[in-house]
């Protein structure tokens, strides 16, 4: 079970975490829901409910890349498509989606921190990190998230681009990030043959 999810009974899954693994996937959750940042009643929660599910979103695409990855264009990227006509589009489709779009990957990104933070880590062999159905779908979506950031990051953008990431040389500063990214894909994969299974 150690680094790959694995089926339980009700159709969950589990993983066996050690100490520095947890640490590093609650510290990149917890940096994704800073740059997601808080929904449309800000930081504090106080906002009126009915009012935030009627807020309109955002008609421009963000301008950090990590950003643009999570939150793409419906209709194309607007810089390249000339068609004015899609660029309207694209602007309305962003202003009535991006705001629950935003939401949801909070909801992934803080059921993440929230299941890391419960577990009882037993000295240096870590702990066994259980999830329901529909926690792993939480799960599957916050990988998802974290690995689309690392990889506007690191400007994967083709399979080739990740093929050139293993050839890295340890000396790159880059390659810590790539490891995550890396093994975020293959905590990905298992996670997502066991919802298959």
């Amino acid at each position: 079970m150690a680094g790959h999810f694995e089926p339980i009974p009700g159709g969950g899954a589990a993983v066996a975490l050690d100490e520095v693994e947890i640490s590093i996937l609650r510290s990149l959750a917890v940096q994704l829901l800073e740059l997601i940042g808080p929904g449309p009643g800000g930081a504090d929660g106080e906002g009126d409910p009915l009012a935030d599910l009627f807020a309109e979103g955002p008609s421009e695409p963000p301008t950090d890349p990590v950003l643009q990855r999570l939150f793409p264009d419906a209709y194309g990227d607007p810089e390249s498509v000339p068609d004015d006509q899609l660029k309207e589009y694209s602007a309305e489709f962003r202003r009535f989606t991006e705001n629950d779009l935003r939401a949801g990957k909070r909801e992934n990104a803080l059921a993440m921190v929230r299941s890391l933070d419960a577990l009882t880590v037993g000295g240096e062999s870590g702990a066994v990190l259980k999830l329901s159905a529909d926690e792993s779908r939480q799960w599957l979506g916050s990988l998802n998230d974290l690995r689309l950031a690392l990889a506007a990051r690191l400007d994967v953008i083709a399979e080739e681009d990740t093929d050139l990431l293993y050839r890295l040389p340890d000396t790159d500063p880059r390659k810590p990030m790539v490891m995550a990214y890396l093994w975020l894909g293959g905590l990905q994969e298992t996670l997502v043959e066991t919802l298959m299974f």
